[in-house]
C-alpha cells in the first residue's frame, strides 16, 4: 500500500510541474491570442491529434497494453518483454502512420466533422485547418511516447513519463513569445510549437528506454501477445475514453455558439484538468500497473486493499479539490487570465463554465481509479456497456442543457455523465463480487465530511468579491489567491486531525 501513496506523490509532484508550466503557457495563450478567432482555431486543431491520442495511445492501448506486458514480465521475462514490445510497435507505427497520412491530407474533412460550426466563417474554419494539417503528426510521436510510458510504467519507472509533458509547456511558451512574431499569422505559431514538441519529447524517452534494456526495435513477426493486446483494445478504445469524447462532443456543439465558446470551455478546462491530472491521472497512472500484477497471480485480497486505498485518496483529497475549484473559479480565472487581450466577459463566461466543470472532478478520478479494476482483469465488456451510457447520457444532456445555458451547459453536461459513468462502474464491481469496501469507512467519512463544511464556510466568508479581483493587480491577484488555497488547506487538514484523523494511523490502515 504504500507503494501506491509514494508512486502517486511521486508522480503526482512531476505532474504538478507540467501543470503549473501548463498554467504559464495558458496565461501567455490568453495573453497574447485571448479568446478570439486564432485561439478558436488553434484549440480546436490541437484538441483533434489529442483526442485521437488519449483515444488510441494513453486511453485503448495502454489499457490494453500494460496488463499484457506485465503478465509477460511477471511470467517470462525480459526477452519476451523485449519481443512483444517490438511487435507491438511495428503494427502500431504502421497504423499510425496511416491515421497520420489521412489526417494531414484530409485535414478539411476533420475539421468539418468536429468543428462543423466553422463552415459559416470561412476564414476561422481555413485557419483551423492549416493549423491542423501541422499538428497532425504530433499524434504519431506523442503515440509513441505512451507506448514508451506503458513501458517504463511496467517496470516502476514513473518519474520519466510524468516529466515528459513539460516539453510541450516550454515550447508552446517559447513559440507564443519568440516564433509567433516572426510569422505572417502570428497563431501559426503555436500549430508549430505542437509538432516541435512531440519531436522533443520522443527524443528524450529513447535514452531511457535503452538505459532499462528495453528500447524497442520494430519487429514484423508475430508474438502471441499482439493479438491479446488487439482482443482488450477494441472495447477498451471505447470505454476508457468516454470522457475525451464527451469533451470532443462539447467542442463540435460549441463551434455553433457564439465565437469564444471553444476558448473559455479550453481556460475552464484547463484549470479542472489540474487537480485531475496532479492527483487523479497520477493515481491511476500507479493503479493501473499494481493492479495487473496482483490480477496476474490472482493475490485478489491484495487487488482489494489496493483499490480501496485508491478510493479513500480519492476522498481525502478530490472532495476538497472540488470544492476549492467550484469556490474559486472566478479568482482563478482573474488571477492566471485576466490580462492583454482577456476581457472581463472573457473572465465571466470562463469562470460559469469552470464551476460547471469542477461539479464532475470526483467523477473524472473516479473513472480513471474504477475502470483499470476492470483493465486488469482483461474484462472489457461491462465498462463498455457502462460507457455508451455514460455518453449517450452526456449527448441528451447536451442538448437539454445548451439551449438555456449554452457553453455553461456543455460542461454541467459532462460533468453529470462523469458520475454517471463512475457510478455504474462501482455497481458493477460490487455486483461482480469483485470489489467491497474494506474497513474504517464509516469514521473516515465523518471526519472528511466536517473537514469539508470548514474548508467551503471559510473560503465563502474570506474570498474578495467579485469586483475586488477584477480591479487587484496581478501580485495581489496571486498573493490572495495563494493565501486562500494554502488557509483553505491548513484548515481542512487540522480539522481532520482535530477530528482524530491521525495521517499514521490512516497510511497503516491502508
Amino acid at each position: 500500500m504504500k507503494r501506491i501513496i509514494k508512486a502517486t506523490a511521486t508522480v503526482g509532484g512531476m505532474t504538478m510541474l507540467s501543470r503549473v508550466l501548463g498554467f504559464v503557457r495558458d496565461m501567455v495563450i490568453a495573453r497574447y491570442f485571448g479568446a478570439s478567432m486564432g485561439a478558436d482555431a488553434f484549440f480546436v486543431a490541437f484538441k483533434i491529434p489529442n483526442f485521437f491520442r488519449r483515444l488510441f495511445a494513453e486511453g485503448a492501448f495502454s489499457q490494453a497494453f500494460v496488463p499484457v506486458l506485465a503478465e509477460t514480465k511477471e511470467k517470462q521475462g525480459k526477452a519476451a518483454v523485449k519481443h512483444l514490445v517490438g511487435a507491438i510497435l511495428f503494427r502500431l507505427g504502421m497504423v499510425l502512420l496511416l491515421l497520420t497520412a489521412f489526417g494531414v491530407l484530409g485535414a478539411n474533412l476533420w475539421m468539418w466533422v468536429f468543428a462543423p460550426g466553422f463552415t459559416d466563417e470561412p476564414e476561422k474554419f481555413a485557419l483551423a485547418t492549416e493549423m491542423l494539417r501541422i499538428t497532425f503528426p504530433y499524434l504519431l510521436l506523442i503515440s509513441l511516447v505512451a507506448l514508451s510510458s506503458a513501458i517504463m510504467n511496467t517496470y516502476n519507472q514513473f518519474v520519466v513519463p510524468a516529466f515528459t509533458p513539460v516539453f510541450l509547456n516550454l515550447t508552446l511558451i517559447a513559440s507564443a513569445i519568440w516564433l509567433a512574431p516572426l510569422l505572417d499569422v502570428p497563431v501559426m505559431a503555436l500549430a508549430w510549437g505542437v509538432l516541435i514538441a512531440g519531436v522533443v519529447q520522443l527524443a528524450f524517452h529513447l535514452p531511457f528506454l535503452w538505459k532499462l534494456g528495453v528500447l524497442p526495435k520494430p519487429i514484423p513477426s508475430k508474438d502471441p501477445g499482439v493479438n491479446e493486446v488487439k482482443r482488450l483494445m477494441l472495447p477498451a478504445l471505447f470505454g476508457v475514453s468516454v470522457a475525451q469524447i464527451n469533451l470532443l462532443i462539447d467542442t463540435v456543439l460549441a463551434s455553433f455558439l457564439v465565437t469564444g465558446s471553444i476558448s473559455w470551455l479550453y481556460y475552464s478546462d484547463r484549470l479542472m484538468e489540474f487537480p485531475l491530472g496532479v492527483f487523479g491521472v497520477a493515481l491511476a497512472t500507479v493503479v493501473l500497473p499494481g493492479l495487473s500484477k496482483k490480477a496476474a497471480v490472482e493475490d485478489w485480497k491484495g487487488f482489494q486493499q489496493d483499490l480501496d486505498v485508491a478510493l479513500k485518496l480519492v476522498m481525502l483529497i478530490g472532495v476538497p479539490a472540488m470544492l476549492g475549484l467550484f469556490l474559486l473559479a472566478q479568482p482563478l480565472i482573474v488571477s492566471l487570465f485576466f490580462y492583454g487581450a482577456f476581457t472581463p466577459e472573457d473572465v465571466e463566461k470562463s469562470s460559469w463554465s469552470l464551476m460547471a466543470y469542477s461539479f464532475g472532478l470526483v467523477g473524472f478520478i473516479l473513472v480513471k481509479v474504477l475502470a483499470p479494476a476492470f483493465y486488469a482483469r482483461k474484462e472489457m465488456k461491462t465498462p463498455v456497456r457502462i460507457a455508451v451510457i455514460a455518453l449517450v447520457s452526456n449527448t441528451v444532456l447536451n442538448l437539454i442543457l445548451i439551449w438555456p445555458l449554452a457553453h455553461v451547459g456543455l460542461a454541467l453536461a459532462t460533468s453529470i455523465s462523469a458520475f454517471i459513468n463512475a457510478g455504474l462502474l462501482y455497481w458493477a464491481l460490487r455486483k461482480q463480487q469483485v470489489f467491497t469496501l474494506q474497513s474504517r469507512w464509516k469514521g473516515f467519512l465523518g471526519q472528511a465530511v466536517v473537514a469539508n463544511v470548514v474548508l467551503v464556510l471559510w473560503l465563502l466568508w474570506a474570498t474578495p468579491s467579485a469586483e475586488a479581483w477584477l480591479q487587484f493587480s496581478a501580485w495581489e491577484r496571486l498573493g490572495w489567491l495563494a493565501g486562500l488555497v494554502i488557509s483553505a488547506i491548513f484548515l481542512y487538514f487540522s480539522s481532520l486531525l482535530l477530528l482524530g484523523f491521525r495521517p499514521r494511523e490512516f497510511a497503516k490502515a491502508l
